[in-house]
């Protein structure tokens, strides 16, 4: 072994020790959620997605350093009724042979205090990608940490309701998401 080798090696090893790592979380799905609301012409429609995973890096003392990542499969958007589900994975809505998730990406977290926390990233639907700012308030209880929250997307801009369900008097374009994952392995806020 080379001197060099020897040199190269120990450095890089004393520089990887001096990185503070990151605690990697788990997502306990079978108490998460991710929901949306839409207006069908004036009326509340509630849906949610069954299924999405998560991979989270997150130390509460240190937020700037956190590394978020959600996939959604679209396939597993449902609104309850079986005629309307069968729409939603079609070209018009989620186009879901095209683009089976959608993700989101961020980009920085900002402590605001009390447990409350503004996370900006990328959320990317349907082959689009548009930069968004979400508040996530996080409790903690049981060992368990749950991060939820709420924040409007413009349907439209993510192509979601083509053709004849652009009409905005049928379908509104704000929907709101709502989100509830709860996780295991974060440090105390």
């Amino acid at each position: 072994m080379s001197m060099r080798f020897r040199f190269l090696t120990s450095t890089s090893l004393a520089l990887l020790a001096a990185v503070p790592a990151l605690a990697q979380q788990a997502l306990v799905p079978a108490e998460s959620s991710i929901g949306f609301v839409s207006r069908q012409m004036g009326v509340p429609v509630e849906g949610h997605f069954r299924k999405f995973a998560a991979q989270v890096a997150f130390d509460p003392a240190k937020p700037e350093a956190a590394a978020i990542h959600l996939t959604v499969d679209t396939g597993s958007a449902t609104l309850g009724v079986k005629e309307t589900d069968a729409e939603l994975p079609k070209p018009l809505w989620f186009n879901v042979p095209k683009f089976p998730q959608a993700t989101f990406q961020s980009k920085s977290v900002k402590a605001l205090g009390g447990g409350r926390f503004e996370v900006a990233g990328q959320l990317a639907i349907k082959g689009t990608a548009q930069a968004v700012t979400v508040p996530v308030q996080l409790t903690q209880a049981g060992g368990k940490t749950t991060a939820s929250g709420q924040f409007t997307l413009k349907r439209l801009a993510y192509k979601i309701g083509e053709e004849e369900w652009a009409d905005t008097s049928m379908v509104a374009d704000d929907v709101q998401v709502k989100f509830r994952l709860v996780l295991t392995g974060v440090g105390k806020i």
